[in-house]
C-alpha cells in the first residue's frame, strides 16, 4: 500500500478514483432522481387516464349493471367500484402522489369539475401512504370509488449489485488507464534518474533528449545545463590541482637539496618535515581528484581484485586470508576500487594485526566483510572516521603514518560505484568492515558470473 502514497502513479490513480467515484454517485444519484420524477409523472398519467375510463364506461351503463362493470374493469392496482355515496376522505395535503393524480384527473377530464374528484383514503387516520381511494362523481350524482395500490418507482441504488458492478468495471478501467497514462508522463522521470545515478560513473555527461511536453523539454535543458557546468567544474578543479602539486612538489624538492649541507641532525628533522609535507601533499591531491580518472568502467572480477590484495600483502608478510566464490562479476573502475579496497585491507592489517577477507553474494549486491583483530574504535566514531583529515589517536598509532583520508577515499569511491563501506565493533573483539558493491543484472542469478 506504500506505493499508492510514495508514488507519483499511485497518488494520481487515488485521485482519479476518489474524484471519480464521487462525480459517479453524484451522476447516479441525479439519474436517479430524474428516473424517479419521469416514472413518477408517467404512473401519474397512466393511472389518470385509466381512472377516467373506468369512470366514463361506468357511467355509459345501466344503474343495474354499474357496480358489475367497475369490478370488470379491476385489476392490477385498481379496484373500482360503484356506489351512490363518495367514499374517499380528501388528504392530498400530505401525498404529493395524490395531490399530483387528482390534477391529472381534472386535467385528462375537465367536465367533471373540481368537486367531482376526491383522492385521499376510507379514514382520516389512514396511515399506510401505499393504499389510497379515489373518487369520481358521475353525470348522476352517483360515484365510481377505486381503491389504488400506489406503485412506488424502481429505487436504482436497492439494487446494489448493478451499482458495485459498474463502480468496479469503472475503478479497474481508471487503474488501468491511470497507470498507462501515469507511465507515459513520468517515462522521462526515468531517464532523469538513470542519467543522474550515472554522472558520477561516465566520463562525459549524459545528455537528455530535449523531447516531449514544453515542461519536460524546460526540465531537460536544464539538467544538460547542469551536467555541462558540472563537467567544466571538475575539468577545472583538475587543472588547479595539476597545478597546485607541480607549484608545491618543485620547492618541496629543492629544499631537499639545499638542507645536503646542514648538520645531520637538523637535515634528519627538517627532512621528516619536508617527507609529512609531501605525503599530506599527495593524499589531498588524491582525495581531492578522487577515482575520476579517464579509466572506463567496465566488467570486473571483484573476487579475483581481492584476491590479488590479499596476495600482495601476504607477500610483504602481513597476516591476511580470503574466502569467497572464485568469480564476482561487477561494474566499475578497476583501479579506482583496488585503491579503495586496498585502503581498507591495509588499515586492517597495519591497525589490527591481521584481516580476513570474506566475499559473498547477497541478493541483488555483492558483500564484502574484512575483521581484524585490534582495539576497535569507539561507537561514535564510527562515522567521524570517513570524515577527510580526522585520525582516532586513541586506537591509530600515529606513527604508522597517513592524513586521515584513505577512509574517506575509499568510502567516495564506493558510494561513486552504488555502493557503500560502513564500520562497526564486533562482539568477541576487534572491528568488522562491511563493503557493498550492486551486481549488474546480467550477474544476477548467473552461475558463471558468480563462481561458486
Amino acid at each position: 500500500m506504500k506505493w499508492l502514497v510514495d508514488t507519483i502513479a499511485g497518488r494520481t490513480i487515488v485521485v482519479l478514483l476518489v474524484a471519480m467515484g464521487v462525480l459517479h454517485l453524484a451522476s447516479l444519484w441525479a439519474y436517479q432522481s430524474s428516473i424517479e420524477q419521469e416514472v413518477s409523472l408517467t404512473n401519474e398519467a397512466l393511472v389518470a387516464d385509466r381512472l377516467v375510463t373506468v369512470a366514463r364506461a361506468v357511467a355509459r351503463a345501466a344503474p343495474a349493471e354499474r357496480d358489475a362493470t367497475a369490478h370488470a374493469l379491476s385489476g392490477g392496482p385498481l379496484n373500482a367500484h360503484w356506489s351512490t355515496e363518495r367514499q374517499a376522505i380528501p388528504i392530498t395535503a400530505s401525498s404529493p402522489f395524490l395531490a399530483g393524480l387528482r390534477a391529472r384527473v381534472l386535467e385528462t377530464a375537465p367536465d367533471i369539475g373540481t368537486d367531482g374528484v376526491a383522492t385521499g383514503a376510507h379514514t382520516a387516520a389512514e396511515s399506510d401512504p401505499h393504499v389510497a381511494l379515489v373518487s369520481i362523481r358521475l353525470p348522476d350524482a352517483t360515484w365510481v370509488n377505486v381503491n389504488l395500490v400506489q406503485v412506488r418507482p424502481h429505487n436504482h441504488f436497492d439494487s446494489g449489485h448493478g451499482t458495485v458492478l459498474s463502480t468496479t468495471l469503472m475503478a479497474v478501467g481508471i487503474v488501468i488507464v491511470g497507470i498507462l497514462l501515469v507511465r507515459w508522463f513520468t517515462r522521462p522521470l526515468a531517464t532523469f534518474t538513470a542519467a543522474a545515478r550515472t554522472l558520477y560513473a561516465t566520463a562525459e555527461p549524459k545528455l537528455i533528449a530535449e523531447t516531449g511536453p514544453r515542461e519536460v523539454r524546460e526540465l531537460a535543458h536544464a539538467f544538460n545545463e547542469m551536467q555541462d557546468r558540472i563537467r567544466k567544474l571538475v575539468d577545472d578543479r583538475t587543472q588547479t590541482l595539476a597545478a597546485v602539486s607541480h607549484d608545491l612538489k618543485t620547492p618541496i624538492t629543492r629544499l631537499r637539496f639545499r638542507i645536503e649541507d646542514l648538520p645531520a641532525s637538523r637535515r634528519r628533522l627538517i627532512a621528516a618535515d619536508l617527507t609529512e609535507m609531501e605525503r599530506m601533499l599527495e593524499g589531498t591531491l588524491a582525495f581531492l581528484k578522487g577515482d575520476r580518472a579517464d579509466e572506463e568502467v567496465r566488467s570486473i572480477d571483484l573476487a579475483s581484485l581481492v584476491e590479488t590484495i590479499v596476495d600482495d600483502l601476504a607477500d610483504q608478510g602481513a597476516v591476511v586470508s580470503y574466502d569467497g566464490p572464485r568469480a564476482v562479476v561487477i561494474r566499475g573502475r578497476r583501479l579506482a576500487l583496488k585503491r579503495a579496497l586496498s585502503n581498507l585491507v591495509d588499515n586492517a592489517v597495519k591497525y589490527g594485526g591481521c584481516a580476513r577477507v570474506t566475499l559473498a553474494v547477497v541478493g541483488t549486491a555483492a558483500l564484502a566483510t574484512i575483521d581484524d583483530d585490534g582495539p576497535g574504535i569507539p561507537a561514535d566514531a564510527v562515522e567521524d572516521v570517513f570524515r577527510p583529515f580526522v585520525r582516532l589517536e586513541a586506537s591509530r598509532n600515529v606513527e604508522t603514518g597517513g592524513v586521515g583520508l584513505g577512509l574517506t577515499v575509499a568510502r567516495t569511491i564506493l558510494r561513486g560505484h552504488g555502493g557503500d563501506v560502513t564500520m562497526a565493533n564486533r562482539g568477541g573483539g576487534g572491528l568488522r568492515v562491511t563493503v557493498t558493491l550492486p551486481l549488474p543484472a546480467a550477474t544476477i542469478g548467473n552461475n558463471q558470473a558468480i563462481g561458486a
